[in-house]
């Protein structure tokens, strides 16, 4: 199989700088990444893909099985590491791809070497002693909504996930990259996003982490932040100046900012 053609790699940066895996959210594309890539590339070779049923990938390479499972998402990480041989790699995963990077780094421990969190969660719903941001109830109406009227549900609910509503563009692009997803995908990789529990894999890094949270984010609360980063030892936790769940478009500077500064430290 043509991974690269499967998963829409594209590559830019300084050829023999250390690799940076961009990897986008539920809903997106790695046109998300857009004003992060100028600031990554003058140093490092940075890598951007789209999974399986996301933006430019060959939707014919689409499985239910596969991808309503979060692990589904992690081997598209491996195979994209495993076709460019990339050996310790750092990987930046937005929202639900920060969770796929933690089971991409525990399969293939040799080609990721450091994980970036942002606006990470792994659980969305509140159990005791645990805040997810959501009742189960309230998962069950989201992902009905989003079954009986999925380009409905992606206008009423991405400008509420891109929050600033003071800048309108920032929710219309995320509403435009939601309706550009094939709705059959986009109801699964939604259950998927939703209904995973991942906390128990957070035991298993072993990878230098930096987690970034947003100030006020109503999808990954900064309660979630303080978990992943007290359930992985030796991470670093950075509270982003940000309000909304996309802070690589809401707030730019800040985001690439930390980001450059971890990388430099894994120096």
């Amino acid at each position: 199989m043509d991974i690269r053609r499967r998963n829409n790699i594209q590559i830019t940066g300084r050829p023999d700088g250390p690799t940076v895996v961009l990897a986008h959210g539920f809903g997106c594309d790695q046109n998300m990444w857009r004003l992060t890539v100028p600031a990554l590339a003058e140093h490092y070779r940075v890598v951007l893909f789209d999974y399986v049923g996301s933006g430019g990938s060959d939707l014919s390479a689409w499985e239910e099985t596969r991808y309503s499972v979060l692990s589904g998402y992690a081997q598209d990480v491996v195979d994209v590491c495993e076709e460019l041989d990339l050996r310790h790699a750092v990987f930046v995963g937005h929202s639900v791809s920060a969770m796929a990077g933690v089971l991409a780094a525990h399969a293939a421990p040799e080609r990721i070497g450091a994980l970036v969190m942002v606006a990470p969660s792994p659980c969305y719903i509140d159990s005791d002693g645990y805040r997810g941001g959501f009742s189960a109830e309230d998962i069950d109406e989201l992902l009905a909504s989003l079954e009986s009227n999925y380009l409905g549900w992606s206008a009423t609910m991405a400008p509420v996930i891109m929050g600033n509503p003071e800048r309108p563009e920032l929710g219309e692009e995320l509403t435009n990259s939601f309706c550009a997803t094939d709705p059959d995908i986009a109801r699964v990789f939604a259950r998927t996003t939703f209904l995973t529990d991942s906390r128990d894999d957070l035991k298993t890094v072993t990878a230098p982490t930096l987690v970034l949270e947003c100030a006020q984010d109503v999808i990954a609360p900064r309660e979630v932040g303080a978990y992943v980063h007290a359930a992985i030892p030796g991470s670093t936790l950075v509270t982003l100046p940000a309000t909304g769940h996309c802070p690589q478009l809401s707030a730019p500077e800040a985001t690439n900012t930390a980001i450059l500064d971890f990388l430099r430290s894994l120096r």
